[in-house]
């Protein structure tokens, strides 16, 4: 799976690639073969820009990994089955393939195979081409009522959904969201039907303030004073659990100072450098637990029933581009002017 389009034998079709740091160039390149037994050959419609995809772009990598030759980018997308037991159904494609043979794989920790494939992560390319070839047991069938767009984006919300379940949300929880970018709009909404009593978000940007208010937060706050008026909101005691989906110490200092003694945070923001810090000496006193949000563990099933039950993915787009507009996407995504933007590669 490790071999890129460009390398394969197959049709001519358009894919974007990221070479550089802000560098995304779309062109013609030699499509997918035939695939083997086990997988199928898939249309992609619809690849959301994620805050993960910008860190490629804007930073050349995340941590450790770096861009070392250009990649197909994109890991929210769904398609159209060309082939495979799927053939002529729309799709979502869980974007991670794990080896399903080591430890954490057979302990069901599929998130933390450590030599986990990724859809436009290293050799691996991703959904920003008009076709690919996907292992079958990694799609999902999409609902009728469920648009591309809402499939590509049940990716996101399955990170938000194994967020709140390591933030231990429980029935009538105080839980604070720190960043209210599509991920956490979504963390907001599902915390509410995990139960939670009085869900906030922190986030400095008013427009998405405003998005995190319609996704039904009780109250949202800016990122400056945010920590303060949660403690006020709490009479003192602060939240129960704290998700931070924004990446940056300052969001973690928020994180600490609002969540009560005892309590939860579940970091999943990325940061820009391979390094966090927070208030270890309050967040001693306090005797924190800190969790890590790894992507997310097998979530494609609780995901599709919450976006055909409960939550509006298509509410959360902002934005759409067509494929040869990638590098213009980006962009757009970078400067985050609006929430979810997403590059519509075909028409299901």
């Amino acid at each position: 799976m490790s071999q890129s389009a460009s390398d394969t034998g197959g049709r001519r079709m358009l894919a974007a690639r990221l070479h550089a740091v802000g560098d995304v160039r779309v062109a013609h390149e030699t499509g997918p073969d035939e695939p083997a037994p086990g997988s199928s050959l898939l249309a992609v419609t619809s690849v959301g820009i994620c805050g993960s995809d910008l860190h490629w772009f804007t930073d050349g990598g995340i941590g450790e990994n770096r861009i070392e030759h250009p990649v197909v980018p994109g890991h929210e997308f769904a398609a159209v089955a060309l082939t495979g037991p799927y053939a002529g159904r729309r799709v979502a494609v869980d974007p991670a393939i794990p080896c399903r043979r080591c430890e954490m794989c057979r302990s069901g920790y599929h998130n933390l195979c450590p030599t986990v494939e990724f859809a436009g992560h290293g050799a691996l390319d991703g959904g920003l081409q008009e076709q690919l070839v996907w292992p079958d047991h990694l799609l999902h069938p999409l609902p009728d009522d469920l648009s591309d767009d809402a499939g590509a984006l049940l990716e996101p919300l399955g990170v938000a959904i194994h967020a709140v379940g390591v933030g231990h949300v429980r029935e009538g929880a105080d839980v604070l969201v720190v960043g209210a970018g599509p991920i956490g709009v979504l963390a907001i909404q599902v915390a509410r039907h995990s139960g939670a009593g009085r869900v906030f978000a922190v986030e400095p940007l008013a427009h998405r303030r405003a998005t995190a208010e319609r996704s039904g937060a009780d109250a949202v706050w800016s990122a400056g004073d945010g920590a303060q008026m949660v403690l006020d909101a709490t009479d003192g005691r602060g939240v129960d659990v704290v998700i931070e989906v924004a990446g940056t110490d300052a969001a973690i200092a928020t994180a600490v100072t609002a969540v009560r003694a005892g309590g939860r945070i579940a970091l999943g923001g990325i940061p820009s450098e391979d390094a966090s810090s927070f208030p270890a000496a309050v967040a001693r006193r306090k005797g924190l637990t800190f969790a890590m949000v790894r992507r997310m563990n097998d979530t494609y099933p609780r995901a599709i029933e919450l976006a055909t039950t409960a939550i509006d993915l298509d509410q959360v787009v902002t934005e759409r581009h067509p494929l040869t507009e990638a590098a213009k996407a980006f962009g757009s995504a970078a400067e985050r002017h609006g929430d979810k933007v997403v590059v519509a590669v075909s028409e299901s």
